[in-house]
């Protein structure tokens, strides 16, 4: 009988204990994890080695966790926070590096709390986690792009080309959809939707802005210390403080990235280089300095602004401008006028988010899997038995400083524990 296409054959299918999609880090550490003596684990990966996106982390240098106590982890990922609770409690920081520690792997604390191998080499991170799988038996497959997942009474068939594999139980950890060329392209969100489940709306995260009519092109590559940073849409919906970086078209550094799950283009961020509650202060400095240092020129006393961090000479300059003051204004000819547009500019300096980065260049993906439909004490699906979903295909992701890895390999140590509490 002729076969049609996407049809396969019975006797081809390959008989698992387990199936994961996705040979990144949350996994990986799945798979090695799960695996027992005698038990047949199938780690699939589409691209033709693994953990492409691990080994770019950090740039290459993987800050893999942050450190301090966890109870401060969770209101590192915005409003999934609440859902990691059991994993991040089950697994820790001080669990994630004793792991590694007792495989040979040390590691260090940068400046900040980021934590990173002492080598600065994703590569070990990643050469760690292919030993503990290869050593258990995990049965790794790449090159193997998974087309399609199903669910029927027996279990679930996944269907490579012209292979199949079925399996009782199965785990989604695909990722997300940033980093494409690494293989993350967003594979996990159909395969979820095909099994019932909901995806909330998918954006790129960890991302720099692009902003319209753009007047810092020339400060390009300096950076603001823990400036203060509100978003509008019609009204303020969020604010939050971390370190700017000015780029040739617009914004990035710590304080953008961490603040880009909230952010949609069009909505304007006010950017406060004098803190907005001393705007009162800032008036009346501005109006003692005009009565006492009249013939100065406005540009040089500004760099004497006593709120603060001092100001580049480059960026007074490009706010003078902003504000339609001459860059040779004198104080005893500032207008009450351009002492407002100066004040509001200096405290909440508007600026119109044109786009976001893609996901070419976010380090991660906001939205994903609806994380009510997910047992968070487990990370089995609460619609498909057997169904696990690890990792950034969930509807989380966190700031800057090692969160997201964190949070890969703590919901699949999770997963991988209720996996192996089925076979007890």
């Amino acid at each position: 009988m002729e076969k049609h296409d996407g049809e396969v054959d019975k006797a081809q299918c390959e008989e698992y204990d387990l199936i994961i999609i996705g040979a990144g880090p949350s996994g990986l550490f799945c798979a090695l994890n799960s695996a027992k003596i005698g038990r047949k684990i199938l780690l699939l990966e589409k691209k033709d080695s693994p953990g492409r996106k691990l080994l770019v982390s950090g740039c290459g240098q993987c800050n893999i966790t942050h450190e301090g106590d966890m109870a401060p982890f969770f209101e590192h990922y915005g409003d999934g926070g609440r859902f990691l609770r059991p994993a991040l409690f089950g697994f820790t920081n001080c669990d994630l590096i004793s792991f590694f520690g007792e495989k040979g792997l040390a590691f260090c604390t940068e400046n900040g709390g980021k934590i990173f191998p002492k080598t600065m080499r994703s590569r070990d991170v990643l050469d760690v986690l292919m030993k503990e799988c290869e050593s258990k038996g995990v049965q790794l497959k790449c090159g193997k792009e998974v087309r399609s997942v199903s669910r029927s009474d027996s279990g679930f068939t996944v269907r490579c080309g012209d292979r199949c594999y079925r399996s009782p139980q199965l785990v989604i950890a695909t990722g997300g959809r940033s980093y494409p060329a690494t293989g993350s392209t967003g594979d996990g969100y159909r395969f979820a939707r095909d099994l019932g489940h909901r995806i909330t709306e998918i954006g790129p995260a960890l991302t720099p802005l692009i902003i319209s009519d753009y007047p810092f092109a020339g400060l390009a590559g300096i950076s603001f210390p823990e400036l203060k940073v509100s978003i509008y849409r019609q009204r303020k919906i969020r604010e939050g403080q971390g370190d700017i970086l000015f780029t040739h078209q617009g914004l990035s550094g710590p304080g953008i990235l961490d603040l880009s799950r909230f952010i949609r283009a069009g909505d304007t961020l006010k950017i406060s280089f004098v803190p907005t509650e001393r705007r009162q202060d800032l008036d009346e400095w501005l109006l003692c300095r005009m009565r006492a240092d009249g013939s100065r020129r406005l540009r040089t006393m500004l760099g004497e602004l006593p709120f603060g961090r001092p100001l580049p000479a480059r960026l007074i300059d490009s706010i003078l401008e902003v504000s339609n003051i001459p860059i040779e204004q004198r104080f005893a000819n500032l207008s009450r006028d351009m002492r407002n547009s100066l004040a509001d500019n200096l405290t909440a300096l508007p600026l119109i988010v044109s786009e976001l980065g893609g996901f070419d260049v976010a380090m991660v993906t906001r939205g994903g899997v609806d994380l009510k439909e997910v047992n968070p004490k487990t990370m089995e699906s609460r619609l498909v038995k057997g169904l696990y979903l690890v990792g950034e295909v969930l509807d989380i992701d966190g700031d800057t400083g090692g969160y997201n890895l964190q949070a890969a390999f703590s919901t699949a140590m999770l997963a991988a524990s209720s996996i192996t509490n089925k076979y007890k």
